[in-house]
């Protein structure tokens, strides 16, 4: 294997072998910052309005709605079907129905702990890097023996993939989501507590009346009475997830003291399909060209006042909203530059905006910052490809068909993934989790491989799929990593780091 040679860039070089523990344990402390962001806290709290977007499957191919649930920051679950206050270190909920859960009871809402929900692991350091059906699967029959005891016993709900349970681990391999936040008083959260564990938890659902944003918006207005709001001309009658997300973000914006915020989760990358932007009714018939063809041949006179509607009342962007409200700093920038604005104080204004510009970039990029992103990329490819490090572009373009083709997915004690690969006689594995990606025992070239790919898809893929950009800089600390461990070299070259010191990363967003 020949030596790595320095790789030419727009972005800064740093340290090089000497230092890679150093960057092993950087790139362990920004993800701890990262995700660290999870954890509730006693002293405030949070509720929030999920917004998932869509599988793509079912009624979903045709109205393209998503799924909404509801998340708290200080309320736990003391059992499947039961509230309480989160304890010390824990990290909140997520509340949610469904068609059917598929339990030997037909309840109507199940919680989960928020890190189960989004990863399917209790420790972020533990979530899966790449995403399979096998490896949700694996990370689904953890929890139901873990936690689903005496809820799960039946033959359907073990076996069945239409117990909707499923939905509610690791739902961040499955697809995207959107969390629009504001505060709460312990005072609400021991009012809402009360509420739903005295009420008989008993499934009505009802796909017009009765859905998983109708549920959301009867949380969120236990809360905040009038905040979330169906939009019945859009919606055809019905409420939809976009339409609470639109009325209960519209709702915060009024109310400067909620501190509202946005966060996103992207979908891990993988095998599994993609989801979706989830759409309103009127939305989803002017932009879906496999309803919209139709509208025109058989419902032309009426597809202008659809498209009108649409145009006119229904238009919501969460993405917009992320870049706006992407932390509880740049929502209080927003309220300072419209109270100056209305003092006619431009010289202020103009020195707020500036700062919030920056405080927003440091949330979503750039497009400067990721164009140069990926000029590395390519470079840091080519280099892989002419060091033999891989077999070629094309080789880590079918990468993770090739991962989930040969390999196995293995659960450590405490959730963190393995992937045991068997080719041509030989077994090798791979750590498919932060906590065991860089570790003795998982394949440096493989891993290396994987780190390649998985930045690639982030630096390609819509914004709408996009990880933020603290994430992704956590994501390319990684890159580096794994590039210095495939190597047998003593002393590789400077490696390329993102053009902010390349030592801290940070987000504000749940806390």
């Amino acid at each position: 294997m020949r030596t790595l040679r320095p790789i030419k860039s727009d972005l800064p070089a740093e340290a090089s072998f000497p230092r890679l523990r150093s960057m092993v344990r950087r790139w362990s402390l920004a993800s701890a910052i990262l995700f660290g962001c999870l954890a509730g806290s006693t002293a405030r709290a949070d509720v929030g309005v999920l917004l998932n977007e869509s599988l793509d499957t079912s009624v979903a191919r045709i109205t393209g709605s998503g799924h909404s649930a509801v998340y708290f920051s200080r309320i736990c679950p003391e059992t499947p079907v039961k509230l309480r206050l989160c304890g010390p270190g824990e990290q909140g909920s997520v509340m949610s129905n469904y068609t059917t859960l598929g339990e030997d009871q037909p309840y109507e809402w199940n919680v989960v702990p928020l890190n189960i929900y989004l990863y399917g692991v209790e420790d972020p350091q533990d979530r899966p890097l790449f995403g399979s059906h096998n490896i949700k699967y694996a990370l689904e029959e953890r929890y139901r023996e873990k936690y689903l005891s005496g809820y799960c016993e039946g033959k359907v709900c073990r076996t069945s993939n239409n117990a909707e349970w499923r939905e509610m681990v690791g739902a961040t391999l499955s697809r995207s989501m959107y969390v629009f936040i504001v505060e709460t008083t312990v005072e609400q959260d021991r009012a809402l507590i009360a509420e739903f564990n005295s009420e008989p938890n008993v499934n009505h659902f009802n796909g017009m009346t009765r859905n998983c944003a109708d549920f959301t918006r009867r949380v969120i207005n236990f809360y905040f009475p009038h905040a979330a709001k169906p939009d019945h001309l859009n919606d055809f009658g019905m409420t939809s997830p976009k339409a609470i997300a639109r009325s209960f973000s519209h709702y915060a914006a009024r109310h400067p003291e909620a501190h509202f915020r946005v966060l996103h989760f992207a979908q891990i990358p993988g095998t599994l399909k993609r989801s979706s932007e989830c759409r309103g009714g009127t939305e989803q018939l002017v932009r879906s060209k496999k309803l919209l063809v139709p509208m025109l041949v058989f419902a032309d006179h009426e597809l202008p006042f659809v498209a009108a509607s649409y145009v006119l009342t229904g238009r919501f962007s969460p993405e917009h909203e992320l870049e706006t409200y992407p932390d509880e700093e740049a929502s209080d920038l927003s309220e300072g530059i419209q109270e100056a604005k209305s003092a006619k104080d431009k010289a202020r204004a103009a020195a707020l905006e500036m700062i919030e510009a920056q405080e927003r970039a440091q949330a979503v990029g750039t497009s400067e910052e990721w164009k140069n992103y990926r000029k590395a990329y390519d470079a840091l490819a080519n280099e892989a490809v002419n060091q033999e490090l891989v077999s070629g572009r094309d080789y880590l373009s079918h990468f993770f068909k090739y991962l989930d083709r040969v390999g196995t997915p293995r659960l450590g004690p405490h959730g963190a993934l393995w992937l045991d690969i068997s080719e041509n006689g030989a077994t090798t594995r791979i750590g498919l989790s932060p906590s065991n990606f860089l570790a003795s025992g998982s394949d440096g070239k493989l891993s290396y491989a994987l780190a390649l790919v998985r930045a690639e898809y982030f630096l390609r893929t819509r914004k709408h799929s996009r990880e933020t950009m603290p994430e992704f800089k956590a994501d390319w600390a990684l890159l580096q990593s794994a590039r210095s461990l495939s190597s047998t070299v003593v002393a590789p070259a400077r490696l390329p780091l993102p053009n902010t010191g390349g030592t801290s990363f940070s987000i504000h967003g749940i806390q």
